[in-house]
């Protein structure tokens, strides 16, 4: 085992698996919690450059992340045999954030970043919720690898919230729309990667799965599983698809809510200083 190898056991910690609503579970709301109340606060004050950097800042650190779970995956501490695991491969939808934050960070302003912005606040905010609210089976043994799913899905919320916060999304349909498009754009380019890398004879008979919309492996996502194997796969796909913009839509809508009980309660508060003003 050579010294890079003996780097990576080092980071093989083990623990035992958290639970649900655990005290590991418990901690990482609470700090997604204070983070998104934090960058709230702040978040009117953040000028274009600021907001860049915390987009590319983020998306960075998810990347390397990323990077310790490939090496993670692929080396086995154990034996110190390598052998990468396909169905780790970084292009599941909730690998799709680090992308488009560092590229957000990057574009200048215009359509394209609206759209960006857009998908990170709405599609990507439910994904991050419901990893955070139903952890599944995203918990395993490996210290690292439980810390750095938590990281990564707490900042999904985080960073779409601290988006809307700072007022660079505007919540009407049409960006709803685009937004809708880069999904899509995400679905062809995970469906393109599903064939060809099936067919390549590459896999050596691993799963490989990602968006979990492979024609060639069963869907394992709750409640999209039970109609996985009743409906063709074309219908399925477009179920698929259909169900995440719905899910989307209605963090959209939420937001659009929140947003206009603040400025009900903002107006109201104006009113009442205005009213006091002239009384005085």
């Amino acid at each position: 085992m050579n010294g890079f190898e003996k780097f990576l056991k080092a980071l093989d910690g083990q623990m035992t698996e958290p639970t649900a609503y655990g005290w590991f579970h418990l901690m990482f709301w609470g700090i997604m919690i204070a983070t998104i109340v934090l960058l709230v606060i702040f978040a009117r004050k953040v000028d274009d450059k600021k907001f860049r950097l915390i987009l590319i800042i983020t998306a960075s650190i998810l990347m390397l992340l990323e990077v310790y779970k490939q090496l993670n995956f692929s080396f086995n501490s154990q034996t110190g045999v390598w052998d990468y695991q396909w169905y780790a491969f970084p292009f599941q939808f909730c690998s799709t954030p680090m992308y488009i934050m560092l590229l957000a960070g990057l574009v200048k302003k215009g359509r394209f970043q609206d759209m960006l912005l857009t998908y990170l606040s709405t599609f990507c905010v439910f994904a991050g919720i419901c990893v955070m609210i139903l952890p599944g089976d995203v918990f395993i043994e490996t210290i690292g690898i439980n810390i750095q799913t938590m990281i990564h899905h707490s900042a999904m919320v985080i960073i779409g919230i601290f988006i809307l916060a700072t007022g660079r999304v505007k919540l009407n349909i049409k960006n709803f729309l685009w937004s809708a498009l880069v999904f899509v754009g995400l679905v062809l380019i995970a469906l393109l990667l599903n064939v060809i890398l099936y067919n390549s004879g590459v896999l050596n008979g691993e799963t490989f799965n990602m968006f979990f919309i492979s024609p060639y492996f069963d869907c394992t996502l709750p409640l999209v599983s039970l109609i996985y194997p009743v409906v063709p796969y074309v219908v399925f796909l477009l179920i698929y698809i259909v169900g995440f913009c719905v899910a989307a839509l209605i963090v959209f809508y939420l937001s659009k809510l929140v947003f206009f009980i603040i400025d009900k309660i903002k107006n109201k508060n104006n009113k009442t200083e205005t009213t006091t003003v002239k009384t005085e």
